[in-house]
């Protein structure tokens, strides 16, 4: 067996391809027509068919029981709703808005696990995620002609947080492996959208709810590749290091969608000092992190 030091290495490797895959996540948010709930609702379709196909042919597929399903699915909802108000925020500004307030969850991260682990609180952590909240306010040199697009990200890395922490409680509680949990945390958040679309078909009937060719290729890239192989790799991050430290690391994912955008839509056609500090201090932040978990190994 590996020791633990390494063992911590290895995951923050894995963790780290985990948030690279995720920075293309913001890139299909612009390349599909879809707005977000029916985009999250095939997304999470073909994440189901998906893993629960690659769990068959491993012979891994198992339905918890009762009370651990609803835990499980009740965490998949909330799941849902981040992902809706991740591609509802690209989708009223762009792409380098609506990832750049990913970088907040590390704080509301650090600020919710004194309510739900009742911990104190860490002034180590609340300054790691100032940085990065620094860093987001120079990459957009304090503009806010974006107010929605800014408000629909914040309250993204808000449900993300949300869901991170009781991911881990829930796991410990239930004793699951990480793919079981990914399946049922999928088959909640489906069920979820599902009860929700009537309403949102009626709330925007001129919405379309049927993808093109064009967005079917974008949507099974999406929720197979670009979701399962990921969100397996977090969650598996999830159980040997802390809520803090992989919710920090997907700080350097707005980062990554940034460059994406920059270079496949031009988003980004000027990149002033400000930019470069910003993503400077995120980076930072990451690296201060990334030490103090080595250090404690």
């Amino acid at each position: 067996m590996l020791p633990r030091e390494e063992k911590n290495v290895h995951t923050l490797i894995l963790l780290h391809l985990a948030v690279f895959l995720a920075g293309w996540t913001g890139i299909f948010g612009r390349l599909i027509t879809l707005s977000g709930l029916p985009l999250v609702w095939y997304r999470m379709f073909v994440s189901v068919v998906t893993l629960t196909l690659a769990l068959l042919a491993m012979r891994r597929l198992h339905l918890p029981k009762g009370k651990d399903l609803a835990r499980i699915c009740g965490c998949g909802c909330i799941l849902a709703s981040h992902w809706v108000a991740f591609y509802a925020s690209i989708q009223a500004s762009n792409v380098s808005v609506g990832v750049a307030c990913i970088a907040t969850t590390s704080f509301f991260t650090a600020l919710l696990n004194i309510f739900f682990n009742r911990k104190e609180a860490s002034w180590k952590e609340f300054v790691i995620s100032f940085i990065s909240i620094v860093g987001v306010l120079l990459i957009f040199s304090l503009d806010v002609r974006y107010r929605l697009g800014i408000a629909l990200g914040l309250l993204c890395s808000l449900l993300y947080a949300v869901f991170s922490l009781l991911h881990i409680r829930t796991s410990i509680n239930t004793g699951h492996d990480s793919a079981t949990m990914l399946l049922y945390e999928l088959v909640g958040g489906l069920l979820f959208l599902s009860l929700c679309t009537p309403i949102f078909h009626r709330l925007m009937p001129g919405i379309p709810i049927v993808p093109t060719r064009t967005d079917t290729v974008w949507l099974l890239l999406l929720g197979s590749i670009f979701t399962i192989l990921p969100f397996l790799l977090q969650l598996h991050a999830l159980t040997r290091l802390s809520a803090f430290t992989v919710n920090l690391a997907y700080n350097l994912e707005p980062v990554y969608s940034i460059a994406f955008a920059a270079i496949l839509f031009g988003e980004l056609q000027e990149l002033d000092w400000s930019f470069w500090l910003g993503i400077t201090l995120i980076v930072t932040s990451v690296a201060i992190q990334t030490i103090r978990v080595k250090r404690r190994t």
